[in-house]
């Protein structure tokens, strides 16, 4: 009975030095990629608006809009040793903090070392209801000529350095459009380029504000 006893304790030892091993190893491995982590200093992606093509825009009714926006984002990554994974990206756009476009999905991707991506998505909404006061500013933006709308991408990213990957992390991204409208078609005039029935299209180069 003293023997077995003893076994059992042996045993157990034996898996609690294991377990203890396993332990201690994983928290060096977690403390040197954290080490590495902080000296490389990763930089946040960078997004640039290239262009934005107007193919309705119609404040006609009193408080909706009906709208649709093909834009060109382009996202590169910085980082000479660090990959990005933008596992989820959604488009939409947004006129004085109040959004006028649906949500659009971007497919998940991964961005390498001091690669660059090309997305054209489509925003669009159809009689999206719009705040009295934002109506009224839509009227009087449409008649002075420019109308200025906020093309934001949120989601979520994560970092890869070697075969550590860190946690999801939320990012926002704020990119600036400018759009002039003028009398000289029914939609959009002026520095727009026409590319179709009722589409203009207009060259914006605009650098976006990212926050992670």
């Amino acid at each position: 009975m003293t023997d077995c006893g003893n076994h059992g304790n042996g045993g157990k030892k034996k898996f609690q030095r294991i377990l203890a091993g396993f332990l201690v190893i994983s928290f060096i491995l977690l403390v040197t990629a954290l080490l590495v982590w902080a000296i490389l200093r990763p930089k946040k992606p960078r997004f640039v608006l290239r262009d934005v093509t107007v193919r309705a825009f119609n404040a006609s009714v009193p408080n909706f809009l009906t709208s649709n926006f093909a834009i060109t984002v382009s996202s590169r990554n910085p980082n000479d040793r660090i990959g990005v994974y933008y596992d989820r990206l959604d488009v939409y756009a947004t006129y004085r903090s109040q959004q006028i476009t649906f949500r659009t999905r971007i497919p998940p991707t991964y961005q390498g070392h001091e690669e660059a991506n090309v997305w054209s998505p489509i925003i669009y909404g159809t009689t999206v209801p719009v705040a009295p006061y934002n109506s009224l500013a839509l009227v009087q933006d449409e008649a002075a000529g420019v109308i200025r709308l906020l093309i934001k991408i949120d989601g979520r990213v994560r970092f890869k350095l070697g075969t550590f990957i860190t946690k999801r992390y939320h990012i926002h991204v704020k990119c600036l459009a400018t759009i002039p409208f003028g009398s000289t078609s029914s939609c959009c005039g002026g520095a727009g380029i026409i590319v179709g029935d009722n589409a203009i299209k207009f060259q914006i180069v605009e650098r976006c504000s990212v926050s992670i």
